[in-house]
């Protein structure tokens, strides 16, 4: 199927923005609107998939739950493995797995080790970096299971939030479809 090659400028349209989500004053940036658009998805991961194949991916990384979608589909397209990082109690087998802060308490991620060949380049896709403290926890994780992760990509950059200058500050280099300033 021939499908248009839409432009990072397009996909940001197709964006939806959701007032006063989850709390009053936040700008929720929406991408069901772009997933479920007959192109978009499609032009979101043949962009990110160009990026991931410039900074030379060898598997592709996506945090739960819609660093799947998009990670996923990229892996996909360029023939090469997916690694889902997971919520606790997910995986069936031994895992590794990093705790780490978030505004109000903690959480933790888990990888299954066995699936990392040590010195592999991963490359973390996820739809969204806002204050980058999942990215940069994923990125820990990979790199304590022997994976080099110097790229991440996401579809949304939220610059105002400090995720992307974050993951900078920890050697990787970020890079986004878009961005949405001032939330």
């Amino acid at each position: 199927m021939n499908t248009p090659e839409l432009s990072p400028t397009d996909l940001k349209a197709l964006v939806r923005t959701v007032p006063d989500f989850p709390h009053a004053g936040i700008q929720f940036r929406d991408i069901t609107t772009l997933i479920g658009h007959q192109h978009g998805m499609a032009a979101s991961v043949r962009h990110l998939a160009r990026m991931a194949g410039e900074a030379g991916a060898e598997k592709v990384a996506g945090m739960e739950a819609r660093g799947f979608i998009f990670g996923a589909a990229v892996a996909v397209q360029l023939g090469l493995g997916f690694l889902p990082v997971r919520k606790p109690g997910k995986l069936p087998v031994a895992t590794l797995a990093i705790d780490y802060a978030l505004e109000y308490g903690t959480d933790r991620l888990e990888i299954d080790p066995s699936a990392i060949i040590p010195g592999q380049k991963i490359v973390i896709v996820d739809d969204l970096i806002a204050t980058g403290g999942t990215a940069l926890a994923s990125a820990e994780l990979l790199r304590k299971a022997g994976a080099v992760i110097e790229h991440a990509l996401f579809v949304i950059d939220l610059p105002d939030l400090g995720g992307a200058a974050r993951l900078r500050e920890a050697g990787i280099t970020v890079r986004a479809l878009m961005d949405f300033e001032g939330d």
